[in-house]
């Protein structure tokens, strides 16, 4: 079946609503991945939440009647036991792990093992046991990857968590030129801090947070509805000619 017109604008009167179709969200008991399964749970999709631990998804789920699915990012056979048997449209890759500031010559190898193990391997792990559904099923489908600023420009200690974008977004990138003909878009959203009690100890000291938001033209952190909009965006119908992007969100710290 040749699925490659089966999203068209034409064919659909609400573009940014779902209609059921089923989409994954990993990471989605942190901050902005819980953003994205509310919002996406608003535009009528059947979400698909997922985290390390059940527990940690219960509050979320209560709330809005997503799927609750556990699983460990570096844990390929669970990874493939969780996934493969799901009948899927739409894959949110928010998991992912922040590991530790520190300069090329400072970084402890394990923690820059374990930062690409989780950033970059397990979203390509995600992607490659969630395609075969989609391609299967032959509706087309959308894939968005949560990468970061760190992926587009130098930040001071973050060789680590910028090398495993940066990765990520190359995943973005090559899985939307393989996937295109199977009608299946793959993005990348590229967003600068979103202050957290988890991020403010680095980003809210007074020697970082200043001179950081004075290099930004907007001048202010981002909030997880504003990184979650774009997310729903791109994953939606509403974007459907949009396929390899890396869009950022930063305030438009990337553009200076």
């Amino acid at each position: 079946m040749n699925s490659r017109t089966s999203n068209s604008p034409e064919e659909h009167e609400n573009t940014i609503g779902f209609d059921g179709r089923p989409v994954l969200v990993t990471g989605a008991s942190g901050g902005i991945g819980a953003e994205t399964v509310r919002q996406l749970t608003k535009a009528g999709a059947k979400v698909i939440a997922c985290a390390r631990t059940l527990d940690s998804l219960a509050t979320l789920c209560d709330e809005t009647g997503a799927q609750p699915l556990a699983f460990d990012l570096t844990d390929e056979h669970g990874i493939r036991d969780a996934i493969e048997g799901l009948d899927l449209w739409g894959v949110v890759n928010c998991g992912g792990f922040g590991g530790e500031i520190a300069t090329p010559q400072d970084t402890d190898i394990d923690v820059f093992d374990k930062v690409i193990n989780i950033n970059a391997r397990g979203a390509l792990l995600v992607i490659k046991y969630a395609v075969p559904s989609m391609i299967r099923q032959g509706n087309g489908g959308s894939i968005v990857n949560v990468s970061s600023q760190a992926s587009l420009v130098a930040l001071p200690g973050h060789i680590s968590y910028g090398s495993s974008k940066a990765a990520l977004d190359n995943i973005t990138r090559v899985s939307a030129l393989e996937l295109g003909k199977h009608n299946i878009r793959v993005n990348s959203v590229n967003p600068t801090v979103v202050m957290t009690p988890m991020s403010a100890w680095y980003w809210g000291s007074t020697d970082i947070e200043g001179p950081f938001l004075e290099q930004m033209p907007l001048g202010r952190w981002a909030t997880v509805e504003e990184i979650a909009a774009p997310i729903v965006f791109l994953l939606s119908d509403a974007a459907s000619m949009i396929t390899g992007v890396s869009l950022p969100i930063d305030g438009g710290y990337s553009s200076r």
